[in-house]
């Protein structure tokens, strides 16, 4: 046992030494990092051969190594993530605005799937699917009891697949099935419209490749209806980010030509760079210029349009380098809650045809020099989500409440594994906050079981839509009686 047990190590030693003398090349090249710990690594050959060779049960090796790549990745931030061949697929999905699947936008209502909207001209919509319909099964698998995600999942597929839904639709009060076949689905991330007479809307929900172009598109639209547009409101609630060109891109539509848009720093040379408000620093790959096409096709109203600016919680990263930049040259009133406060850029790179990596490179900075790390953006107007408050507010995480999380600035400390007293007692009251919210939220579910709790975005109802347009007229704005800034908690050394 002794002797095979050598054997397994020195072979798994072997096997990895070869792919150390490419990234020890690597490391000398770069010049900046410090030798590779040779006998950790050869610590870590180590462990693999003996999990090969005297673990319980035989273990694929392909596996192991990709968990242990998955684990030394994660535990260094939150936003760090190895790729396997079915995340790598998901995330391309994802940021390139196009997946397979039926074609609906969802929510979760009462353990069920809520149908929020179909998108236009997918299965879904052709199928008569409607906003506000309730999934109860899909195929075989009953929907109580699953998370978004795994309903997510069990809806997409092959292309030319089926897929059997059963739908109660409350106004009808009856169920039936539906049986769509899966295609490949382009989403929408902006939606817009005209709110009133010489004031519009425009929401985008994420930033993706396709982003831009359906910005500048929506955008000249409203110019065809409202040719003497008196104000526009762009909606950043909820915009968890995306791409970096895309809200480079974004910033360029309403700034000056040339001024600043956001900085990153890091490690690398060609991490440290200062985007600017120029087709060179967000188009890819040449290419028309959406940008240049709207300002043309609007006489440069873009530019002058006065403009607010609408985030919450859960705008970060991509949407918090637009409203920061847009705040910085005081190019739009920022109205609200404070923002997530994702300050860092990560770099995707292939590690083969169907694997990748997701890594924190940089942080990034405002205009001004501001890293909103763990801080995020403090609007220039504090607003609820609702009349009564943030029904909400104290549920969501922000960047401070995430474990890992970098610090503000790169000369900050990065926490021990330990939290301060200090650090315990913010957790504990956020956890109180939370739990007396959800409690809330429950009972007045309860009481209206079938009525949102916070109006749809950009409906007659949304509350904060309403006090952008009151800021753009010039007329008295409901601020916030509750809101308070958080501010990330500093560690100890």
């Amino acid at each position: 046992m002794r002797h095979k047990l050598k054997i397994a190590g020195w072979v798994a030693i072997g096997a990895i030494a070869g792919a150390l003398t490419t990234v020890q090349l690597q490391a000398v090249a770069r010049g900046s990092l410090a030798p590779l710990p040779l006998e950790e690594l050869q610590q870590l050959a180590a462990v693999f051969g003996m999990v090969k060779s005297d673990y319980v049960e035989p273990v694929d090796e392909k596996k192991l190594i990709s968990e242990a790549i998955s684990g030394m990745v994660a535990s260094l931030d939150p936003h760090s993530q190895y790729f396997d061949k079915k995340s790598f697929k998901e995330f391309r999905e994802g940021t390139s605005g196009r997946f397979v699947g039926v074609g609906i936008e969802i929510t979760m209502e009462d353990g069920l799937v809520k149908v929020v909207s179909p998108i236009e001209d997918s299965p879904a919509f052709r199928a008569g699917l409607k906003t506000g319909d309730l999934i109860t099964k899909i195929d075989d698998t009953m929907v109580k009891g699953l998370n978004i995600n795994e309903a997510v999942k069990l809806m997409r597929g092959e292309p030319r697949t089926k897929v059997l839904l059963s739908i109660f639709r409350k106004d009808e009060n009856r169920t039936f099935p539906v049986t769509i076949t899966r295609e490949e689905i382009k989403t929408q991330s902006v939606k817009s419209r005209v709110v009133e007479p010489g004031y519009a809307w425009v929401r985008v929900s994420q930033f993706q490749e396709r982003t831009i172009e359906d910005f500048a598109r929506k955008v000249e639209d409203i110019y065809k209806a409202e040719p003497n547009l008196k104000g526009l409101v762009l909606d950043l609630r909820n915009d968890p980010g995306g791409l970096l060109d895309a809200a480079v891109a974004l910033s360029a539509a309403f700034l000056p030509e040339n001024v600043t848009v956001v900085s990153t720093n890091g490690q690398l040379e060609d991490s440290k760079f200062t985007y600017k408000a120029i087709p060179q620093h967000y188009l890819r790959r040449g290419g028309s210029d959406p940008i240049k096409r709207l300002t043309e096709n609007t006489r440069g109203a873009l530019k002058r349009v006065p403009l607010v600016v609408l985030v919450n919680e859960g705008s970060a990263s991509a949407s918090e380098i637009v409203a920061g930049a847009l705040q910085d040259h005081k190019r739009a009133t920022i109205l609200g809650s404070q923002t997530f406060g994702k300050g860092s850029v990560q770099t995707v790179r292939p590690l083969g045809p169907d694997t990748g990596l997701k890594l924190t490179t940089a942080r990034y900075y405002t205009p001004s020099g501001n890293s909103i790390q763990a801080k995020g953006i403090v609007p220039d107007v504090l607003v609820d989500e609702t009349l009564e408050g943030n029904v909400f507010a104290a549920l969501r995480t922000r960047e401070a409440d995430l474990q890992k999380h970098l610090e503000n600035g790169p000369e900050a400390a990065r926490g021990g594994p330990g939290m301060t007293d200090a650090e315990r007692a913010a957790a504990q009251q956020r956890d109180e906050a939370r739990e007396a919210a959800r409690q809330r939220l429950e009972e007045e579910a309860k009481k209206n079981p079938n009525q949102r709790l916070v109006p749809e975005f950009g409906t007659d109802k949304d509350f904060q839509l309403q006090q952008a347009i009151n800021q753009l007229k010039g007329r008295p704005v409901v601020v916030s009686k509750t809101l308070a800034l958080r501010t990330e908690e500093k560690k100890e050394n």
